[in-house]
């Protein structure tokens, strides 16, 4: 299904002028996550005390020197405190304090047909934007269904760089972790609320999730 926006002349100024306001204030929460001094992928504050958000994928294989890079160019040792490959998530830490930070909506009251938008650092490019609209939500499972795992479709326009980058409403809220992309031009990402769910499961489980995590088969989309 496609969705045609028709603005009057003054409504489409004004809707671009928000939209570039609400870029602005995102922006400097949106991190680079670099290893042995190559990109893997985009991240974001979590929290001010240093926490980001990203996904499995974009550090499952960083190996040692794993950084996250600000930016205002101000570049942070990090470690992995929590993972999560079915879901592709996990969180990271890095020591700094008053960090800016993403607000957190509510994935679960997302409607088909809501303007979204994507920002993350495509093939290097730092902090680009592409917005799209919501297409649908629904689950996946795996070849055995013996898992699913929710997930958020839209046409905005993902590459690699921009894995673990924020899904933002029209608000400049955090509704989804951008993931991977399905037949070649279809948008995935994880819930802010499946998101939230597994950070605190994470927090009860003093267990290493990355160590407990038992292996499954899962669909081959392309990570980005």
């Amino acid at each position: 299904m496609s969705v045609l926006y028709v603005f009057a002349p003054a409504e489409a100024e004004g809707v671009s002028l928000a939209a570039a306001e609400l870029v602005e204030r995102v922006r400097p929460a949106v991190v680079q996550i670099f290893s042995q001094g190559r990109g893997h992928g985009a991240g974001f504050v979590w929290r001010a005390d240093g926490q980001i958000m990203t996904n499995h994928h974009v550090v499952a294989h960083s190996g040692p020197g794993l950084k996250v890079v600000l930016p205002d160019g101000r570049s942070f040792d990090a470690r992995v405190i929590a993972s999560n490959q079915t879901l592709d998530l996990a969180l990271l830490q890095v020591e700094a304090r008053d960090l800016p930070t993403v607000p957190v909506g509510d994935s679960a009251r997302l409607r088909v047909g809501e303007l979204v938008f994507a920002v993350g650092h495509p093939w290097g490019q730092r902090s680009v934007v592409t917005a799209g609209i919501v297409s649908g939500m629904g689950t996946v499972s795996s070849p055995r269904n013996d898992w699913q795992a929710s997930y958020i479709r839209s046409d905005v326009r993902l590459a690699p760089g921009n894995s673990g980058g924020p899904l933002l409403n029209a608000r400049g809220e955090v509704i989804g972790v951008n993931a991977m992309i399905f037949g070649g031009d279809l948008a995935v990402a994880i819930p802010s609320h499946v998101a939230q769910e597994w950070l605190e499961h994470a927090k009860q489980d003093q267990r290493d999730p990355r160590r407990d995590a038992k292996e499954r088969e899962e669909p081959q989309p392309e990570m980005v």
